[in-house]
């Protein structure tokens, strides 16, 4: 039965009803897509609504956005067996999130419910799913680096507590696996990682073998598959940032992986296309450049230096265009990149770790002068022949044309070994730090 229309307009009498009432029912006219169409409820974003269900379960659903009288929701399920006229029962605020130890050790979805069938996290702090925005005057500086346990790292793109990093690759050249190293061997009180739209496998593959159960004692995990609803997706993300801020404002350093930002940005792109915001670049909406750079924000160092969120975000590349869209907000959002290469995944060469496009910003702020003077004397060498190996290969080059190139060419194996590391073998900074020192010394290793 299709229930009357509630005005909603400038009238403090019809204000008081709609907003006080502590049940607001309306009915779905319209279904486009995964976009449903509701009348007769009064719902804020990001509350949640019930749409009763032929099938005798209800589906759950977030308000996206509202034009004049139509609300606009996204199901967090298929929305089979509803049709026109099913009953709408708006539920309340769900952008509040219950925080806390308890969730440590823990496999939850994007509602914070539990993936591995444990029971429900029991926790007391409740916060607001946006979390609490920090003046940047009042943001301690990076000024410690973080040993991540891979050489490449360490040596030549060292990171600082407070970092935000991308891991920026096409698909198969081993994102995944280094960010799996880098789970493992990295000093961090709590690491909080976002599965975000990945494949299903992957998320029982990576806590099982990249976390295993000492990695997970002190993990939380917040995954979001790619078969789930993008308001899901986008959620999830939110969540693993708000978990990270939560053990950062008790005075930990954070080690904070998601994979993918690029993952996220698609789910905002279903929605916004959804709701109707019109297509720019690649089909990206307007709202998806707009979020990106606020999700990034809620990362690094804390209220006057009081703990530390080090992110670390993977992006695709889609085709491996480096011009992405995605890849190209990312790269101006955050404190450097990794660029992985497919030329060096294809020969076998792992981490496939690209030191020509890749960087550290917070580098020169927090290593020693002989240490960076050693990483640049590397990354000279390698980037020289990066950039002259065709005619290397195919002997246009002539030896004795360019000193430099030339011990750039008869150094090429050293460079490779030092950049080269089996993935369940993790190199402290102290160790990789050396190395590098003795490479660049005179006369090298």
């Amino acid at each position: 039965m299709m229930l009357p229309d509630i005005e909603v307009e400038t009238s403090r009498a019809c204000r008081r009803v709609s907003v006080g009432a502590p049940r607001r029912v309306g009915a779905l006219v319209r279904i486009v897509g995964l976009m449903l169409e509701a009348r007769g409820i009064v719902a804020s974003l990001g509350e949640t609504c019930s749409i009763e269900s032929r099938h005798g379960e209800d589906i759950d659903a977030e308000v996206v956005g509202f034009s004049d009288k139509t609300t606009f929701l996204m199901p967090y399920a298929s929305p089979s067996g509803i049709g026109p006229g099913s009953p709408v029962y708006v539920r309340g605020n769900s952008l509040r999130v219950k925080l806390g130890r308890a969730m440590l050790g823990r496999v939850l979805d994007a509602r914070c419910r539990p993936l591995d069938g444990k029971p429900v996290p029991l926790c007391d702090d409740d916060q607001s799913l946006d979390g609490i925005p920090l003046n940047p005057m009042e943001r301690g500086p990076i000024h410690e680096p973080l040993d991540v346990g891979v050489k490449a790292i360490n040596g030549v793109l060292t990171l600082g507590k407070g970092q935000r990093i991308g891991l920026m690759a096409g698909s198969g050249v081993g994102k995944s696996v280094l960010l799996g190293m880098i789970t493992r061997y990295t000093k961090a009180d709590v690491v909080v990682i976002g599965l975000i739209g990945e494949r299903g496998r992957e998320v029982n593959d990576f806590i099982r073998e990249s976390l295993g159960p000492a990695g997970l004692a002190k993990s939380v995990v917040i995954a979001a598959p790619a078969d789930v609803s993008p308001v899901l997706r986008l959620r999830a993300a939110n969540v693993a940032h708000l978990v990270a801020e939560y053990f950062r404002d008790q005075g930990l350093n954070v080690l904070l992986l998601v994979d993918s930002l690029t993952r996220v940005a698609h789910a905002q792109r279903e929605i916004g296309l959804a709701v109707g915001e019109p297509p720019t670049m690649k089909g990206y909406p307007p709202s998806v450049f707009a979020l990106l750079p606020r999700l990034i924000e809620r990362a690094g160092v804390g209220r006057n230096g009081y703990g530390s969120i080090t992110a670390i975000y993977t992006v695709l590349m889609e085709g491996d265009d480096s011009a992405d869209p995605v890849v190209d907000i990312a790269r101006a959002s955050l404190d450097g990149q990794v660029m992985l290469s497919r030329d060096l995944a294809d020969a076998a060469h792992y981490p496939a770790i690209d030191l020509t496009g890749s960087i550290s910003r917070i580098m020169p702020a927090i290593c020693s002068t002989d240490t960076l003077a050693a990483a640049n004397r590397f990354r000279r060498l390698w980037t020289l022949y990066q950039q002259n190996q065709d005619l290397i290969k195919v002997g246009a080059y002539q030896v004795g044309v360019n000193p430099e190139l030339d011990e750039a060419i008869g150094r090429r194996s050293e460079m490779e070994s030092f950049l080269r590391q089996a993935m369940h073998e993790g190199v402290e900074m102290e160790a990789t730090v050396s190395s590098l020192q003795s490479f660049a010394a005179p006369g090298g290793y």
